[in-house]
């Protein structure tokens, strides 16, 4: 599959819309996912079957993080450049196919974005990168706003740095000993919340989400851990639940459960939301079967795995 060529002076694109309406409903159906550098273990098949899992879900909205190209099908060759890389390049094209007419490059600075398709028109309302010198979100995130039936939903796209060690670390192996990977995700975090919710909304009134993979455990999560209270590890949800009106949609809906959210047993996929979204929330649930089921690349490429590393999350809420 070849990619169409990149247009000029996309990355300064707010959204792309397209002619179209969602069907009208009561309801709406959001999903995200972590789909692992661009959907890899599809790309080589058209994305066939991908297409055909988010048509069975049928979502109204979805939030895709590692949404680029990066490697060439089956290997671990990274591609050249935008000449070759699909996308994030022609998501209009991907999620047109799946019924979406309106995608929006919430957050990106490196090969790690996150987008937004929908059925409802969306715009992007910023873009976060940091300040470039003592604060960097290292993968960018995203503030964009839904329009749902004229009710307008407000959605934060993150995607935190992965390392043990700082992003700023010179002497990575001693940054990992003192927790340094922990402590910068917290600092993103508090960037991230600072630029949107607390800066627009810090009483929550509004529907908020905040969605993506936190590279973080919770504390909520700790009877099932069994880590020290004073791990730095949970310092990015403490942050959060601390400092913020946001509620853990997940936790909110299983209290008694660790749903884990990748294929190493980690849950650090979170979707968080205001009261005012998630008094209408209805059901939210893991994928973990179907084509959600995720197993190591038998090639042994790195950490790939089939078809991602990570499983989506989904709900469903009354409009």
């Amino acid at each position: 599959m070849k990619a169409k060529i990149l247009l000029a002076g996309f990355a300064a694109v707010l959204s792309f819309v397209f002619t179209g309406c969602s069907e009208r409903s009561d309801s709406l159906k959001v999903l995200y996912w972590n789909i692992q550098n661009g959907m890899w273990s599809d790309q080589g098949n058209d994305y066939d079957n991908f297409v055909e899992f988010v048509k069975s879900e049928n979502p109204d909205i979805c939030i895709w993080a590692e949404a680029e190209s990066i490697y060439r099908t089956g290997t671990a060759d990274r591609m050249s450049g935008s000449e070759e890389r699909y996308l994030p390049y022609n998501w209009d094209l991907l999620a047109r196919r799946y019924g979406h007419d309106y995608v929006c490059l919430a957050g990106k600075r490196d090969e790690f974005p996150q987008v937004i398709t929908s059925k409802y028109p969306v715009r992007i309302v910023e873009r976060i990168n940091g300040d470039g010198d003592s604060t960097v979100v290292v993968h960018g995130a995203g503030y964009a706003q839904a329009d749902v039936d004229g009710q307008t939903i407000n959605i934060v796209t993150v995607h935190t740095f992965p390392a043990k060690y700082s992003y700023f670390a010179k002497d990575r192996k001693k940054s990992s000993a003192e927790n340094g990977g922990d402590i910068f995700r917290a600092l993103e975090m508090k960037h991230i919340c600072e630029q949107t919710i607390l800066k627009h909304d810090p009483r929550g009134e509004g529907m908020w989400m905040m969605t993506g993979d936190f590279n973080a455990i919770s504390r909520a999560d700790n009877w099932y851990l069994g880590r020290p209270e004073d791990d730095k590890a949970f310092l990015l949800h403490d942050y959060v639940m601390e400092n913020t009106p946001y509620t853990d949609l997940i936790k909110h809906f299983y209290p008694e459960e660790y749903r884990k959210s990748t294929l190493s047993d980690r849950r650090v996929d979170f979707i968080y939301m205001t009261k005012p979204l998630l008094d209408k929330v209805v059901s939210a649930e893991n994928i973990t079967d179907g084509f959600a089921t995720s197993s190591r690349d038998p090639r042994k490429l790195s950490n790939f795995c089939n078809p991602s590393d990570h499983y989506p999350i989904v709900f469903t809420m009354k409009k």
